[in-house]
Protein backbone atom coordinates (compact mmCIF):
# COMPACT_ATOMS: atom_id res chain seq x y z
CA UNK A 1 0.00 0.00 0.00
CA UNK A 2 2.72 2.28 0.84
CA UNK A 3 4.30 2.16 -2.64
CA UNK A 4 1.03 2.98 -4.36
CA UNK A 5 0.62 5.53 -2.07
CA UNK A 6 4.09 6.99 -2.76
CA UNK A 7 3.04 6.67 -7.03
CA UNK A 8 0.40 8.83 -6.29
CA UNK A 9 1.51 11.24 -4.48
CA UNK A 10 4.54 11.49 -6.55
CA UNK A 11 2.29 11.56 -9.80
CA UNK A 12 0.01 14.26 -8.42
CA UNK A 13 3.52 16.30 -7.56
CA UNK A 14 4.44 16.17 -11.40
CA UNK A 15 0.97 16.98 -12.78
CA UNK A 16 1.18 20.35 -10.04
CA UNK A 17 4.84 21.24 -11.36
CA UNK A 18 3.81 21.28 -14.88
CA UNK A 19 0.48 23.62 -13.70
CA UNK A 20 3.52 25.54 -11.71
CA UNK A 21 5.87 26.01 -14.92
CA UNK A 22 3.08 26.62 -17.79
CA UNK A 23 0.88 29.23 -15.56
CA UNK A 24 4.62 30.92 -14.97
CA UNK A 25 4.34 31.50 -18.66
CA UNK A 26 8.21 31.62 -18.94
CA UNK A 27 8.35 28.54 -21.22
CA UNK A 28 7.19 24.84 -20.94
CA UNK A 29 8.56 21.84 -20.24
CA UNK A 30 9.96 20.23 -23.57
CA UNK A 31 6.88 17.24 -23.16
CA UNK A 32 4.63 20.62 -22.54
CA UNK A 33 6.06 22.79 -25.36
CA UNK A 34 4.70 19.36 -27.40
CA UNK A 35 1.70 18.90 -25.20
CA UNK A 36 0.32 22.65 -25.76
CA UNK A 37 1.04 22.74 -28.81
CA UNK A 38 -0.85 19.88 -29.83
CA UNK A 39 -3.69 21.27 -27.59
CA UNK A 40 -3.44 24.47 -29.85
CA UNK A 41 -3.70 22.83 -33.04
CA UNK A 42 -6.75 20.47 -32.10
CA UNK A 43 -8.77 22.09 -29.47
CA UNK A 44 -8.26 19.93 -26.69
CA UNK A 45 -7.30 20.15 -23.19
CA UNK A 46 -3.61 20.01 -22.12
CA UNK A 47 -4.48 17.23 -19.57
CA UNK A 48 -6.32 15.14 -22.53
CA UNK A 49 -3.04 15.89 -24.86
CA UNK A 50 -0.95 14.28 -22.09
CA UNK A 51 -3.03 10.96 -21.29
CA UNK A 52 -3.27 10.69 -25.28
CA UNK A 53 0.34 10.70 -25.75
CA UNK A 54 1.23 8.65 -22.56
CA UNK A 55 -0.77 6.12 -24.39
CA UNK A 56 0.95 6.41 -27.72
CA UNK A 57 3.91 6.12 -25.80
CA UNK A 58 3.58 2.94 -24.94
CA UNK A 59 3.90 1.45 -28.24
CA UNK A 60 7.54 2.67 -28.16
CA UNK A 61 8.22 0.19 -25.20
CA UNK A 62 7.79 -2.67 -27.02
CA UNK A 63 11.64 -2.13 -28.70
CA UNK A 64 13.00 -1.01 -25.50
CA UNK A 65 11.01 -4.63 -24.03
CA UNK A 66 10.12 -2.18 -20.59
CA UNK A 67 7.27 -4.16 -18.53
CA UNK A 68 4.77 -1.84 -18.17
CA UNK A 69 3.24 -2.08 -14.29
CA UNK A 70 0.19 -0.59 -11.97
CA UNK A 71 2.60 2.90 -11.86
CA UNK A 72 2.59 3.13 -15.61
CA UNK A 73 -1.50 3.19 -15.48
CA UNK A 74 -1.28 5.47 -13.25
CA UNK A 75 1.04 7.89 -14.73
CA UNK A 76 -0.68 7.27 -18.33
CA UNK A 77 -3.93 8.80 -16.46
CA UNK A 78 -3.24 10.59 -13.27
CA UNK A 79 -0.74 13.39 -14.32
CA UNK A 80 -3.35 14.85 -17.27
CA UNK A 81 -6.30 14.58 -14.85
CA UNK A 82 -4.38 16.91 -12.55
CA UNK A 83 -2.81 19.10 -15.04
CA UNK A 84 -6.59 19.36 -15.87
CA UNK A 85 -7.30 20.57 -12.23
CA UNK A 86 -4.90 22.18 -11.24
CA UNK A 87 -4.01 24.60 -14.19
CA UNK A 88 -7.67 26.96 -13.13
CA UNK A 89 -6.27 26.72 -9.58
CA UNK A 90 -2.54 28.14 -9.71
CA UNK A 91 -1.82 31.82 -9.72
CA UNK A 92 -0.66 33.63 -12.94
CA UNK A 93 1.83 36.27 -11.06
CA UNK A 94 2.90 39.19 -13.62
CA UNK A 95 5.93 39.85 -11.54
CA UNK A 96 9.03 38.60 -13.14
CA UNK A 97 10.68 37.63 -9.52
CA UNK A 98 7.31 35.41 -8.82
CA UNK A 99 7.42 34.20 -11.98
CA UNK A 100 11.05 32.78 -12.02
CA UNK A 101 10.62 31.60 -8.60
CA UNK A 102 7.29 29.45 -9.73
CA UNK A 103 9.21 28.19 -12.72
CA UNK A 104 11.91 26.99 -10.30
CA UNK A 105 9.54 25.45 -7.58
CA UNK A 106 7.96 23.61 -10.23
CA UNK A 107 10.98 21.90 -12.13
CA UNK A 108 12.03 20.96 -8.53
CA UNK A 109 8.52 19.88 -7.46
CA UNK A 110 8.78 17.69 -11.13
CA UNK A 111 12.00 16.51 -9.90
CA UNK A 112 10.79 15.11 -6.49
CA UNK A 113 7.50 13.19 -8.10
CA UNK A 114 9.28 11.99 -10.84
CA UNK A 115 12.08 9.82 -8.63
CA UNK A 116 9.32 9.46 -6.02
CA UNK A 117 7.13 7.51 -8.57
CA UNK A 118 9.96 5.77 -10.21
CA UNK A 119 10.89 4.54 -6.71
CA UNK A 120 8.08 3.70 -6.06
CA UNK A 121 8.56 0.78 -8.44
CA UNK A 122 5.41 -0.23 -9.74
CA UNK A 123 6.56 0.62 -13.14
CA UNK A 124 7.83 3.70 -14.45
CA UNK A 125 5.14 5.93 -16.69
CA UNK A 126 5.23 6.28 -20.15
CA UNK A 127 7.81 8.75 -20.87
CA UNK A 128 9.67 7.76 -18.03
CA UNK A 129 10.04 3.93 -19.56
CA UNK A 130 11.77 5.24 -22.73
CA UNK A 131 14.25 6.91 -19.94
CA UNK A 132 15.07 3.62 -17.61
CA UNK A 133 14.74 1.50 -20.87
CA UNK A 134 17.60 3.59 -21.99
CA UNK A 135 19.63 3.31 -18.85
CA UNK A 136 19.47 -0.16 -18.76
CA UNK A 137 21.73 -0.28 -22.40
CA UNK A 138 24.94 1.44 -20.44
CA UNK A 139 23.45 5.22 -20.70
CA UNK A 140 23.04 7.38 -17.28
CA UNK A 141 19.64 8.53 -16.48
CA UNK A 142 20.93 11.97 -16.61
CA UNK A 143 22.19 11.85 -20.48
CA UNK A 144 19.08 9.79 -21.53
CA UNK A 145 16.37 12.17 -20.09
CA UNK A 146 17.91 14.77 -21.28
CA UNK A 147 18.58 13.77 -24.76
CA UNK A 148 14.89 12.68 -24.51
CA UNK A 149 13.51 16.19 -23.57
CA UNK A 150 15.57 18.27 -25.79
CA UNK A 151 14.44 15.31 -28.67
CA UNK A 152 10.98 16.55 -27.53
CA UNK A 153 11.23 19.91 -27.81
CA UNK A 154 12.78 20.00 -30.84
CA UNK A 155 8.88 18.41 -32.31
CA UNK A 156 7.30 20.72 -30.00
CA UNK A 157 8.83 23.61 -31.42
CA UNK A 158 7.98 22.53 -34.66
CA UNK A 159 4.06 22.22 -33.45
CA UNK A 160 4.04 25.85 -32.51
CA UNK A 161 4.63 25.41 -28.46
CA UNK A 162 5.99 28.63 -26.28
CA UNK A 163 9.31 28.09 -25.95
CA UNK A 164 11.63 30.10 -23.34
CA UNK A 165 13.79 30.18 -20.32
CA UNK A 166 12.03 28.12 -18.39
CA UNK A 167 12.02 25.43 -21.54
CA UNK A 168 16.10 25.46 -21.04
CA UNK A 169 15.39 25.06 -17.41
CA UNK A 170 13.65 22.06 -17.61
CA UNK A 171 15.56 20.46 -20.37
CA UNK A 172 18.94 21.10 -18.67
CA UNK A 173 17.53 20.85 -14.68
CA UNK A 174 15.38 17.48 -15.00
CA UNK A 175 17.72 14.49 -15.16
CA UNK A 176 20.22 15.60 -12.75
CA UNK A 177 17.53 16.32 -10.44
CA UNK A 178 16.15 13.04 -10.84
CA UNK A 179 19.12 11.33 -10.58
CA UNK A 180 19.31 13.48 -7.35
CA UNK A 181 16.24 12.41 -5.45
CA UNK A 182 15.84 8.93 -6.88
CA UNK A 183 18.59 7.08 -4.18
CA UNK A 184 16.88 8.45 -1.26
CA UNK A 185 13.09 8.03 -2.95
CA UNK A 186 13.82 4.17 -4.07
CA UNK A 187 11.86 1.67 -2.21
CA UNK A 188 13.80 -1.73 -1.05
CA UNK A 189 12.62 -4.54 -2.16
CA UNK A 190 10.79 -6.39 0.51
CA UNK A 191 12.96 -9.43 0.63
CA UNK A 192 15.90 -7.19 1.18
CA UNK A 193 14.26 -5.18 4.31
CA UNK A 194 13.10 -8.25 5.44
CA UNK A 195 16.46 -9.97 5.36
CA UNK A 196 18.03 -6.83 6.97
CA UNK A 197 14.94 -7.15 9.82
CA UNK A 198 16.05 -10.31 10.74
CA UNK A 199 20.13 -9.48 11.50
Amino acid sequence: MERIVRCVAGLALFGVGIAMIIDADLGAAPWDVFHTGVSDLTGLGVGTVIILTGATLLLLWIPLRETPGLGTVLNAIEIGLVVDLVLPLVPEPDELVARLAMMLAGVVIIGIGSAAYIGAGLGPGPRDGLMTGIARRGVSIRAARTGIELTVLLIGVALGGAIGVGTAVFALGIGPLVQLFLPSLTMRPRAELATETSR
